[in-house]
C-alpha cells in the first residue's frame, strides 16, 4: 500500500504539470472509484470541467488539489485522491493509449506544457477520487484541508508537526508502539513498511507498551521515523511489484535499502541474528528478537 513517501513522490511529480492547468474533459470508466464523492457521477464531471487546478497538497497518505471553479460561485473545494492499495496517478500525453485498469481520466490544458492527461489507474479499486469542501484544519488558522482529511493528524515531515504534542499524546496511550505509529489520528503517513524500519533502527520492539517508552527513546524513534521517510523519499518510494509507480510510471528503489521489512529469515544487518516475522493486525511485523526486545519500566 502506498505510504507517505510514495504519495509525496506522486504529489511532487504532479505539481509542475498540473498547477495552473484547466480541466477540459473528464471520463469515468468505473464509478466505484467515485465512492467517496458525495454526489452523482455527473456532478463530479460538471464541477471539474472548466475549473483550474492549484498546487497539489498532501497530508499523510491523502493527496488533494484545490480547484478554482469556472464560475465565481462554489469556491473552497478540492479534488481529493486516495491511492488505496494499488492506485496510481499517471501523467500521459493526450494521445497515449489507456491502461486497461484506468478508472478515471482527466484531460488538461496547461498554459506552458500544453495538453496533458491524468489517468487514475487502480487494480483493486480501493482507491478513489472525489470533490470535497475545504475546511479549517483546526490547529493552524487559515490552513484548509478537505473535510475527508480533517481527522488525519499531521505527518512528521510536515513543518507544522508539533513534536511536544505528539510525545504528550503518545505517553497517554495504552497500546503497543507500532499500533500507535499506525494510528492516523495520532501521526499520519506511517504504514507497515516504514513503521518496521523505524522501530528496527530505534531498537524498539513493535509491541513495546507506549506507557513504558521514555521521552528520550520516543525522541529517538521520531528521529528514525523522519530519517527512514526521508531516505525513502530520496529513493522514490518502495516498490515490490508494479502496483506502486510514480507519475511517469517508474518504480521506487527503497526496497533495496530495507533492514527489517520483508527480511525474515535473513541476518539482522546489526547483530547477525535472524530477522523474524510475526502476525500483527492482519499483516506482519518484521523485527530482530535480539536487538528489539520488550523493555520493562520507564
Amino acid at each position: 500500500m502506498p505510504e507517505l513517501p510514495e504519495v509525496e513522490v506522486v504529489r511532487a511529480g504532479l505539481e509542475p504539470a498540473i498547477s495552473g492547468a484547466r480541466v477540459t474533459g473528464v471520463r469515468i470508466f468505473d464509478e466505484r472509484s467515485l465512492r467517496r464523492h458525495d454526489a452523482p457521477v455527473e456532478d463530479f464531471i460538471d464541477r471539474l470541467i472548466g475549473s483550474t487546478l492549484a498546487e497539489p497538497r498532501r497530508r499523510g497518505k491523502f493527496l488533494w488539489v484545490p480547484i478554482r471553479p469556472s464560475t465565481s460561485s462554489g469556491t473552497g473545494h478540492a479534488l481529493v485522491v486516495h491511492l488505496g492499495m494499488s492506485g496510481q496517478v499517471l501523467l500521459r500525453q493526450p494521445d497515449a493509449p489507456l491502461d486497461r485498469l484506468t478508472r478515471i481520466s482527466i484531460d488538461l490544458a496547461h498554459p506552458r506544457h500544453g495538453p496533458l492527461r491524468i489517468d487514475f489507474v487502480d487494480q483493486r479499486i480501493f482507491g478513489s477520487m472525489a470533490i470535497d469542501s475545504l475546511v479549517e484544519s483546526g490547529d493552524v488558522p487559515g490552513d484548509l484541508v478537505p473535510s475527508q482529511v480533517i481527522h488525519i493528524a499531521r505527518d512528521p515531515m510536515d513543518s507544522r508537526f508539533d513534536d511536544a504534542r505528539f510525545f504528550a499524546k503518545l505517553a497517554r496511550r495504552n497500546t503497543g508502539i507500532k499500533r500507535a505509529l499506525l494510528d492516523q489520528t495520532l501521526i499520519s503517513g506511517i504504514g507497515n513498511i516504514y513503521a518496521d524500519e523505524a522501530l528496527w533502527a530505534a531498537r524498539i520492539h513493535y509491541d513495546q507498551p507506549t506507557a513504558t517508552l521514555s521521552r528520550p527513546r520516543a525522541k529517538t524513534l521520531l528521529a528514525e521515523v523522519r530519517r527512514v521517510l526521508g531516505n525513502a523519499l530520496a529513493e522514490g518510494g518502495t516498490s515490490f511489484d508494479a502496483q506502486y509507480l510514480n507519475v511517469n510510471g517508474e518504480s521506487g528503489y527503497f526496497s533495496h535499502s530495507l533492514n527489517a521489512y520483508g527480511q525474515q529469515g535473513l541476518p539482522c544487518p546489526r547483530c547477525g541474528r535472524m530477522i523474524v516475522r510475526e502476525q500483527f493486525m492482519n499483516r506482519g511485523s518484521h523485527f530482530c528478537p535480539w536487538c528489539q526486545r520488550v523493555r520493562t519500566g520507564r
